[in-house]
């Protein structure tokens, strides 16, 4: 007869994280909290912001994009300004890296982008890219023109990416190329760099004819390793003293461009008097890339204004212009309607996609500056539309 035999003792169920959908809620909840600042002690506001970055840097660590995106996409149907800050902190968290060492400096490495809108007949030609040693001026200029810290080291991808490469590096993606880049500039060996290589997909979109005028968006892909209490990135607490040094460094951001034109346009095209190019603002990755694509969407829609005008043979100065927002389920979109002087219903006009979360009054500000540029001078902001396209509660702009 067998001996019963002592049972053995289970073990400890492993406590269960909670799930994507919670993790992401109290994510979005948590950048609501701070968004609405009802803290009265700044000590515990300033506390509740650092939770909320905690919690971010720990969702990168585990490569929880879906959390990130989760919360992001929650507090857009919530509250505009929770979902913009909780943006703004993911993708500076997703673009930043500290690196300790034992009886070391404590470093940082950045990830940026610089977005570039390449003019040309007949488009970019990808095996015509990169080719002579213009890239390696490239590369140093961002030191040796102050751009960055003279004791920074900075890499720059040998490789002009598409908005959709650019979309395919994900937040926890950049955080591993960001490993990736520091283990290679603080080796005294050339490392391999898999992720970085893999993050060159190729170009796709759109292809044109040979004699056809194209505009295309690329942008510059770097990485920034420094000391993390490297002076020469802190920025002033005095408000007056951290306008100054903003505006100092577009100053020499502006000179930058100027000077490495010419270096940019060698390493974009065999012949680069063929193609000309215009730069946005260098930022850190996510906020270039968004910087690029509302750029690029801005031109779109100032390209239909112009065939309108063309197709009506009117120039911009004999139009009037109404902007008013208009709700699109969604998302919002800024209607532009045009109008002859003397009055009338509308003869033509066009919408821009406006995201929920974001700042309307700025989006519509930078919309009615952008067809003052076009030369329309008699611009109008307005409350709605009519049935019959007439606006309503409509006002000078720029108000008196």
């Amino acid at each position: 007869m067998p001996k019963n035999k002592k049972p053995v003792p289970r073990k400890a169920a492993l406590a269960a994280e909670p799930d994507t959908d919670a993790l992401a809620q109290a994510l979005a909840d948590l950048a609501l909290e701070v968004a609405e600042g009802e803290e009265p002690d700044p000590e515990l506001s300033a506390a509740r912001e650092e939770e909320l970055l905690v919690a971010i840097r720990k969702a990168l660590r585990k490569k929880r994009d879906e959390v990130l995106y989760g919360a992001i996409e929650l507090a857009r149907f919530t509250d505009p300004e929770a979902c913009r800050l909780l943006r703004s902190h993911i993708g500076e968290q997703s673009a930043t890296l500290r690196l300790r060492r034992e009886n070391e400096d404590e470093l940082e490495i950045d990830a940026f982008l610089i977005p570039l809108f390449v003019r040309s007949i007949g488009g970019l030609v990808a095996d015509e890219t990169f080719l002579d040693e213009a890239y390696e001026e490239l590369a140093a200029s961002f030191v040796a023109l102050e751009l960055e810290s003279p004791k920074a080291k900075v890499a720059l991808v040998r490789h002009a990416y598409d908005l959709a490469e650019v979309d395919h590096i994900g937040y926890s993606t950049l955080q591993e190329l960001l490993r990736e880049a520091a283990a290679t500039l603080t080796s005294k060996k050339p490392a391999p760099a898999p992720l970085l290589e893999a993050s060159i997909r190729g170009w796709t979109g759109e292809r044109f004819a040979p004699d056809e005028t194209a505009m295309e968006l690329r942008f510059l892909f770097g990485f920034a390793l420094k000391r993390a209490d490297d002076p020469f990135y802190a920025v002033p607490k005095n408000e007056i003293d951290a306008d100054v040094y903003f505006a100092d460094r577009m100053r020499r951001y502006r000179a930058w461009t100027e000077r490495v034109a010419p270096l940019v346009r060698r390493c974009l095209a065999r012949d680069p008097e063929r193609i000309s190019v215009d730069f946005l603002y260098q930022d850190l990755f996510h906020g270039a890339k968004e910087q690029g694509v509302a750029e690029l969407a801005m031109l779109g829609t100032l390209a239909e204004i112009n065939a309108l005008l063309a197709a009506k043979e009117l120039a911009a100065d004999r139009v009037r212009a109404v902007v008013a927002p208009v709700d699109a389920g969604e998302h919002i979109e800024l209607r532009v309607n045009l109008y002859a002087l003397d009055g009338g219903p509308p003869w033509g006009g066009t919408a821009k996609a406006v995201d929920l979360a974001a700042d309307l009054g700025a989006e519509v500000d930078e919309l009615c500056d952008a067809l003052g540029s076009i030369g329309i001078d008699d611009v109008s902001t307005a409350d709605s539309f009519d049935a019959d396209g007439h606006p309503e509660g409509a006002q000078p702009y720029p108000p008196a």
